[in-house]
Formats: structure tokens, sequence, C-alpha cells
């Protein structure tokens, strides 16, 4: 685990020691030692492992570059580039990067099969050029105020600089607020913003202006039709099993997250053939006062299933209910960036994990790819058109508060604030980024809903993973992330990822428990489960989808009620000038009375805590 930094001055200012080091100590938990390289108006910074040469000079002194993260076709390229004439001296991925970016210049990032946010300074040009990777594992920010720009792997390092005021960006909090999730590339603070995956954005002292590009994006539309089921599936099971290998390079003090599920398994079964005695690690939830659909919510059991199926060395936690109330100030602070549901288990979790091991895998990706939110996908699958398809994937993607309740949730003068009201054209252009897509059968709308969940969904679980692992000072890997099982994953025939598609066209309309059946129809990853059979337990195979969620509609009515009036509805609440407590007041009453507010009072939850942690500091 690691972090970058930099601070580019863009009227030629030099740029201080003191400077840099002052937001980079913000990052101390990413690593154990702050290196720094500063030319003039530039300052680039890493913090992480002591051993590395980065950022890294090149030899001419005419590039200099900084990386957080992992390509893991390194070794290919380095091979690559001795054919040419050109030694990696120092072996390191900076290095690398360096010489690739002489000889292919940007288009470099190309030829990268890995985890990555780079920054590379050209002296001759006076241009600073920022990469993220293509799946947008590696976050990467960036604020510009007046003449000063400055990237960072963190939030919290950018605020720390002088020039940078912390404010809320209103049009973000109607955002977030609605989807429980960031489709834009903004951030809740003003003036920060992120850079999306598989993005280039440069700047230079000649043109202060940000020019992006973007050189790659998901495509679900190019599915090869002529794939048989027994093509595809061994297609599957050569590239998982590469994908897994190749983020087990270099690495001997690894581990697995396990979650009882397929995805982890799958990782785990493949890692284990290669490395013996295995670290996994696990959740579990104290259930006494746990009831309805989360009484499944511990997967404990499935997980040592696991683990003594492949003989590792399994460590487990067991959550109570007050343990969110202890961890939300420090879940907050290292996450900054609100996106997404319940994460303190992902907190926990790394917590453990990080007690034996440096590295873990996790199984990020897998549903995506394949197919694995069957009870999400046909709530559109008969969709009629484009536009009959993106209204009823916005209703549905409204996961915190309705357009309606909009003026209610919020006081009278934030609503004023926010520019922006119109969410539906936030969440259309997300489908409208991707001139391909196609709207004309079943197949076509599971494929754009895969594509939405992989390009919104996902990106916010990785931002999470990253920041509560890094608290840690520990690395997470999504195994399923890589270029090469990714490109044959998006060429799947929709039959294969979804069985009997045909059986859910058939329901009936209007019968009472459609979306029940819907719900209960465990029919995704369908290919991925017929790949995987001859090395996971049949029980794990079978076992029904569920996510990494903690049982808070439960304990939000019990033994959390106290602590969450208490702190959403105190009189000296941080949000109270934000946020209108009477409509707080009503949606928890609604919860404790039956309805299910478990995300949107988490999202409250985590509102407070940010205001307290970046507002009131």
């Amino acid at each position: 685990m690691a972090g970058i930094f930099g601070i580019l001055k863009l009227k030629g200012e030099f740029v201080r020691l003191s400077e840099m080091k002052d937001c980079l100590v913000r990052m101390a938990h990413r690593g154990k030692r702050i290196h720094q390289q500063i030319d003039g108006n530039i300052g680039m910074g890493y913090i992480g492992d002591p051993g590395k040469l980065n950022p890294y000079v090149s030899n001419d002194s005419t590039i200099i570059v900084t990386i957080n993260g992992n390509i893991f076709n390194k070794n290919e390229l380095q091979n690559e580039l001795e054919k040419e004439g050109l030694i990696c001296k120092t072996n390191t991925v900076a290095e690398l990067i360096a010489k690739l970016f002489k000889i292919y210049g940007k288009n470099f990032v190309l030829k990268l099969n890995g985890h990555f946010a780079i920054a590379i300074w050209d002296t001759k040009s006076q241009e600073l050029s920022l990469f993220r990777d293509r799946f947008g594992i590696i976050p990467l920010y960036f604020g510009h105020v007046n003449n000063t720009f400055i990237f960072s792997s963190e939030i919290k390092a950018i605020i720390a600089h002088s020039e940078f005021p912390i404010d809320i960006n209103y049009d973000a909090l109607n955002e977030y607020f609605t989807f429980q999730n960031l489709f834009r590339y903004h951030t809740l603070f003003r003036n920060v913003n992120m850079i999306p995956a598989a993005t280039i954005r440069s700047i230079s002292t000649a043109q202060p202006q940000l020019s992006q590009v973007t050189y790659w994006d998901y495509d679900f539309t190019n599915r090869n039709e002529s794939l048989s089921e027994e093509e595809t599936k061994e297609e599957i099971k050569l590239l998982f099993r590469q994908a897994v290998k190749r983020q087990l390079v270099d690495e001997e003090n690894i581990g697995v997250m396990l979650s009882g599920g397929m995805d982890s398994s799958s990782i785990l079964a493949i890692a284990s053939e290669e490395r013996k005695r295995l670290s996994t690690f696990t959740i579990g939830y104290h259930m006494d006062s746990v009831e309805g659909f989360e009484a499944n919510y511990d997967e404990r059991a499935a997980a040592e299933l696991m683990a003594n199926f492949f003989k590792t060395s399994h460590y487990e936690q067991v959550i109570n209910s007050g343990d969110m109330n202890w961890v939300m100030p420090k879940i907050i602070y290292h996450l900054e960036d609100l996106r997404a549901g319940m994460c303190y288990s992902n907190y926990y979790l790394a917590h453990l994990s990080s007690k034996f091991v440096n590295v873990v895998l996790n199984g990020g990706g897998g549903d995506e790819l394949f197919g694995g939110y069957g009870w999400r996908y046909f709530r559109i699958f008969d969709s009629i058109d484009k536009e009959n398809f993106i209204k009823k994937y916005y209703t549905f993607w409204q996961r915190l508060v309705s357009d309606t309740d909009k003026k209610l949730l919020f006081t009278k003068d934030t609503w004023g604030k926010v520019d922006d009201k119109n969410t539906f054209n936030i969440f259309k252009r997300v489908l409208t980024f991707n001139k391909n897509l196609n709207y004309n059968n079943p197949e076509d709308h599971i494929a754009n809903a895969m594509y939405f969940e992989i390009k919104t969904f996902l990106p916010a679980l990785f931002v999470i993973e990253d920041k509560l692992s890094a608290a840690h000072g520990l690395e997470e890997r999504a195994c399923f992330m890589d270029n090469d099982l990714v490109e044959f994953a998006q060429k799947i025939p929709i039959k294969y990822k979804i069985k009997n598609i045909s059986s859910i066209l058939e329901l009936n309309e209007n019968e009472l428990d459609k979306f029940k059946k819907y719900n209960d129809y465990n029919s995704g990853k369908n290919i991925l489960k017929k790949a995987m059979k001859d090395i996971i337990p049949k029980k794990i195979l079978e076992k029904k989808k569920q996510g990494f969620s903690s049982p808070d509609q439960s304990w939000y009515r019990n033994e959390n009620s106290k602590y969450v009036r208490d702190t959403l509805l105190n009189k000296n609440a941080a949000f109270r000038d934000i946020i209108n407590q009477k409509f707080v007041g009503n949606i928890l009453e609604e919860h404790y009375k039956g309805t299910n507010h478990r995300l949107l009072i988490w999202s409250l939850l985590s509102f407070e805590w940010w205001c307290k942690t970046f507002l009131k500091a």
C-alpha cells in the first residue's frame, strides 16, 4: 500500500519542501517513509515502501515519474524493452514507466495490465500528465485553485494545503443523497475532483487548462454469439487462472479475503495451487437480534467450509451491533469520499487481515463481469426502448431520497445552493457516454445494466476498499480485474451468464409476487459456476448470491437505535444547517415501524461524521 502526491505551480513559483511534507504526512498510514523530488515549480512525492525508488528521475533528468499500484505484466514489458536495448537498471516499476513513456508517449498506458495511478512530469514540455488504470481501482484526486495544481491519492492531503479552503460541493451532495454514490467525478469537497478511470489528464505551464482523454471503455455490445458453452468455460478457466497467478507475483506475505461466496472461493482455489497454507480472513456477525432476510448475512459457515477444504490458516472476527458506533469517526476520516453503502465490515476485515499479511486478494468485479445481480437486471429486461430502459433503471437506482422528497431532506438554504438539481440527466449521461449501447432485446438491456453497474457501483466499491485497507497499511487486489479476463468476459453471450432468461420473460406482468420471484431468481454467473465446478465444493456453487453487508436494518431498530437517534437528532448535530432534522426524524420512525431505510440511515450517519470530521475541523 502506498500513496502519491504532487504540487505544480503554474506561474513558475518554486515548490517548497515543507509545503510538500505538510501535505504528505496526512497519508502517513499509507507507508513507512516519505520520498520527495522537487524540480523548481514541480514537486512530486511518494509515501510507501522505503526500499522503492519512487519518484524516479530519468538519467537525462527530463522525466520524473511517481506511481501507486502494480503493473502485473511488468516482466513482459521489461523483456520488450530489453529487445530494444533498454535495460531497467533499478528494476522498479517507476523506471519501467519512464522508459515506456519515452518510447510510446502517453500511449504507453495502453500496454499496462495493472491497477495504478501514475503521474509523469516532462521537464522539456513543462507538462504534468496523470493516468488512472482502466478499471478505476486505484483512486487519484486533483485540485486546482488559483495558480496551484495538486494531485493526491487522498483528499486530506490536498485540503491540508493552505490555498484550498474546505467547503461543500452542494451538487455532489444532491447526487450522493440520490444514488448513494457520485456518478460524476467530483467529490463532496468543492474544488476537489477525481480522475476518471481509464483517463489521462494533462496540464502544463503553457496550457493551464486541463485536457482529458479517455483511452479505454467497457464494451458488452460486441458479444460473440458463435462461442460454444464449452469453449467459453475453458477460456474462463485459462484466463482466470492466469489472472490470479499474475497478482501473486512478487508477494510472499499474501492472503485471501474469504466471504464464503463463489468469487472469493474461486480465487482461493487457484491461489492455493500456487501457495501452500494461505491465510484467509472472514467477518461474521452476532445475530441474536437479527430478523428477516438479514438472518443469512453471517457467512462464516461457508467461509469455514472453504478454509477447511483448502487447508488455510483461517482467521475470523465477529462484529457486534455496537462496533459500528466506535469506528464511525475513523471510517469517515479515511473514506473522505462518501460512496456506496455500509462499509464498517470492510474496515474491520482490513484491520484483521493487516495483522497477518501485507496483501490480500478479493473477489471484486466477479458479479459485474459475469452477471451476478439478477434481481436488478430483471427490473429492466423487458424495457420497450432506450428511454424506457433509462427511466426504469433511474427509478431503481434512486437508492436514498426520491426527487420529490429532496426539498424535505435539505434545508431551504441548502436546496437553494444546489445548482444542478436534475439527477436524471446525471444518470442518463453514464449510459449515453458509450455510443455503442443497443436497446433492441432483453439481452441488450441486461448487457447495458452490467455496463452501468461496472461504471458506477463497482468503482465506488474500489474506492472503499482502497481507502479502508490503506488505513491499516494493507493492499487489496481484485483478481477478476485483469485486462485479458475482462476483455473476454465482455464477449460472452448473455445467455451463458444468465440461465433460463426465457422463463423470466414468461412471467405474467400482473403477478402479485413478480418482484419476489425476480429477487429469488438465483440465475447469475451461470457460466462462471460451470467453469469453477471442478475446483469448488458444490455447496458453495449452489449458494444463493448475497452481498457483503451487515445486518443494520435489524440493528438500527434494536441495539443501535439510541445511537442513531442521539447522533442524527441532536440539536447540535454538525449537519443541522444542511439537513432537515424533522425529515430525518420521520425517516427513523418509519424504519422503526417496518419500512427499511437502512441505506439512508447509514448515509445520514456518514454525512454527519463527515461534517464533524472535515467542516468542523
